[in-house]
């Protein structure tokens, strides 16, 4: 008889109760409002990280064809620096499918480029022949 009382009290035991249940979801519940926010920050950032090198590359180089030739081109593109659309192609920004990346020049030393991800407007990095950024990111 003890035998049987202890194989019904371990079976018992052996299930989670209601509450405990609860407990949980309420932990993963909580877990997840919080990761959800920073995983949207990361991919934000991640994003800004890959059109800020984009348009730093095509600075260098308009820096490059200035300091070979004293100034550049009016209409130059961004060919035209010896910076190919594929060399600009990325997860986020794609020159050769999108035209994410603009170089406009009026001649001169002056110039301004923008990167805007996959025709989104509200999303615009632009920097100037003087490095000053102006950035827009929702």
């Amino acid at each position: 008889m003890f035998n049987a009382k202890l194989r019904g009290r371990s079976a018992y035991r052996a299930a989670f109760t209601l509450v405990e249940l609860m407990i949980v979801v309420v932990i993963v519940a909580i877990l997840a409002t919080v990761s959800v926010p920073i995983y949207r920050a990361s991919m934000k950032d991640a994003k800004m990280s890959e059109g800020i090198a984009g348009v730093g590359m095509i600075h260098t180089a308009a820096r490059v064809q200035i300091a070979k030739k004293g100034s550049l081109t009016s209409g130059m593109s961004i060919n035209d620096l010896g910076i190919e659309d594929t060399d600009l192609d990325g997860k986020y920004f794609n020159q050769s499918t999108d035209g994410a990346y603009t170089f406009v020049t009026a001649g001169g030393t002056a110039y301004t480029i923008s990167a805007t991800l996959d025709g989104d407007s509200d999303w615009t990095y632009k920097i100037d022949e003087n490095g000053a950024e102006i950035g827009t990111y929702p």
